[in-house]
């Protein structure tokens, strides 16, 4: 599990959600956000703690079974944390193999159907 710098972090989160198709960066609430047609798959900030941190979209049970079996890597983001969302902290050692399988699910939960099975046909 690699660790870097923040900065780091960013940039390799920035790289596997703008190598999706149509996927855009936009600033919102002074972090960079993720999207696919206006609605956000993935963000980088800070998590609890003020901790550099990615979030992103999960299937039901996802983030429970993340969260339960590493809490120090994994969380509960605020305000989106009750909507399933997972959150990863880029300081404790990050498994980018892993970072982008959450990454790609959540943009398949986001994205219109014509662009999800892009990700499949090597799009």
């Amino acid at each position: 599990m690699a660790r870097g710098s923040a900065a780091d972090s960013v940039a390799r989160l920035r790289a596997i959600c703008l190598a999706l198709p149509e996927a855009v960066e936009k600033e919102t609430w002074g972090h960079p956000t993720f999207r696919v047609r206006d609605k956000i798959f993935a963000s980088a900030g800070t998590g609890e703690g003020g901790r550099s941190a990615m979030s992103c979209k999960a299937r039901p049970g996802v983030q429970e079974a993340l969260v339960g079996s590493d809490p120090e890597r994994f969380f509960v983001p605020a305000y989106v944390g009750s909507k399933g969302w997972v959150g990863v902290r880029f300081d404790a050692g990050v498994d980018w193999d892993e970072v982008t399988e959450l990454v790609e699910e959540s943009y398949r939960m986001t994205a219109p159907k014509r662009l999800s099975a892009l990700l499949d046909n090597g799009g």
